[in-house]
């Protein structure tokens, strides 16, 4: 009990932290905007210690088959804080952002290619935005990109290499699959294989998909503005994390669809011996 309870107020602090880091760098452009980060700090913290401190599962998957979160959680802080430090080189450069931003204009002229999704973030760009507005947001999005990559690798080394998730003991799917259903008609493993290939195809079009959707919706609305720092970070973010988060919940269900494959072949063996 108490383990559990450190163990979640723990995650909540990190969540938490995770929330405020633009705002502790970066200058505050609306006179509420303080207030609104540390309210949305605090809500964060709360769900995520009332998730994890709960026997009852609510909303959050693979909560106890690690390390799926804990990589989610390491490649979203690392985009956050790597761009935060990119876009405070802008306002105060120091010695540290200087660093990340030179480190930041390499990824950039590796990953930025024509159809890449790092030049279609640029051409959704207004025609008239500045030239250090699109650099700021073609280094953004390129070490947002390739941070959301290395994710996806670690996960798929922890698979493949590590034999996620049978290293962690039994794999209940009632706690770390919440949202899913095992009675609801059809086959477990098709249903998980098909719902795995969808999240990996989904998030696979997404980085292409999101910047061509919000140049459409132009027409009809404003644009966002990533002339602000933090709308700049958030928005990059949120565009590398969502694919890669759905590629690897893709790739978890089917390596739990190929577990009950292989349990069920192995029952059905020992079935055949028994028989026989």
């Amino acid at each position: 009990m108490i383990a559990r309870t450190t163990g979640a107020a723990i995650r909540g602090l990190l969540v938490a932290l995770l929330v405020l880091t633009p705002a502790l760098y970066l200058p505050v452009t609306s006179t509420n905007g303080t207030e609104i980060v540390v309210f949305l700090a605090i809500l964060a913290f709360f769900l995520t210690f009332a998730e994890y401190n709960s026997s009852f599962p609510s909303f959050i998957e693979f909560r106890d088959a690690p390390p799926v979160n804990r990589l989610r959680f390491v490649g979203l802080m690392s985009m956050v804080t790597f761009l935060t430090l990119i876009c405070k080189n802008a306002y105060t450069p120091t010695s540290l952002t200087t660093i990340f931003f030179s480190f930041g204009v390499g990824v950039a002229n590796v990953v930025d290619f024509p159809y890449s999704p790092v030049r279609l973030i640029i051409l959704m760009l207004p025609t008239d935005a500045s030239a250090p507005l699109i650099e700021l947001v073609r280094i953004s999005a390129s070490v947002a990109y390739v941070a959301a990559l290395v994710t996806i690798a670690s996960f798929a080394y922890a698979v493949k290499v590590r034999g996620w998730p049978t290293g962690n003991g039994a794999f209940n799917v009632w706690t770390n699959l919440p949202l899913f259903d095992p009675t609801k008609g059809g086959d477990v493993v098709t249903r998980l294989q098909r719902d795995g290939r969808l999240n990996i195809c989904i998030g696979i079009l997404l980085p292409f998909l999101i910047p061509a959707l919000i140049k459409l919706l132009t027409d009809y609305a404003d644009p966002i503005s990533l002339s602000n720092p933090q709308t700049l970070i958030w928005t990059l973010s949120a565009w590398a994390f969502l694919p890669a988060s759905m590629i690897m919940r893709g790739m978890a269900t089917l390596r739990i669809a190929n577990l009950i494959v292989e349990k069920r072949r192995a029952y059905s063996t020992a079935e055949s011996t028994q028989t026989a």
